[in-house]
């Protein structure tokens, strides 16, 4: 009986864990970024590591490695029409699936998905594919993001046009 309560509450926090999963792309792509920082555990870290097998982020090179302070003066940044990120922002549609639980816990979860982000530009539409990696926390009652590493699957290669959030 107590394998079978584990294994529901595992599933409930997995549940809840691609609900909020889906719940960041819809606030990306609707650019609601003041609301998608309120998904963040403070103490929780936005990657977007360089090379693919990256584990040590803040020993590695890499294109995003924001802790809260770093994801608020990004959103500040995206927001205040004065970049070019804000000013000529692509229109996204992300679509997130092929979720995996990789470890739970009592008060966290590490998901595993994919995602593939279209972005329209100035009559252009870019593909942005990679895998994440996000793990979420209960500890506060509500699920929140403790980090999320975003591993796109052309990361060696010159990327332009990532004017926003993946």
């Amino acid at each position: 009986m107590m394998d079978e309560r584990n294994t529901l509450f595992s599933q409930k926090l997995f549940a809840d864990a691609i609900e909020l999963i889906w719940r960041e792309a819809e606030l990306l792509d609707r650019k609601d970024y003041h609301e998608w920082l309120t998904l963040w555990d403070p103490a929780g870290f936005y990657v977007v590591p360089i090379e693919p097998d990256a584990t040590d982020f803040a020993a590695t090179l890499n294109y995003a490695y924001d802790d809260r302070d770093m994801r608020e003066k990004r959103v500040q940044r995206m927001t205040s029409g004065y970049s070019a990120s804000a000013s000529d922002a692509a229109r996204t549609v992300r679509t997130v699936s092929r979720f995996t639980l990789t470890s739970d816990a009592s008060d966290e979860v590490t998901v595993n998905s994919a995602q593939v982000i279209v972005a329209y530009k100035r009559g252009k539409a870019t593909l942005f594919a990679a895998d994440l990696t996000h793990r979420i926390g209960f500890a506060s009652g509500e699920p929140r993001i403790a980090q999320k590493v975003i591993r796109l699957i052309d990361s060696t290669d010159a990327l332009s046009a990532i004017g926003f959030l993946l």
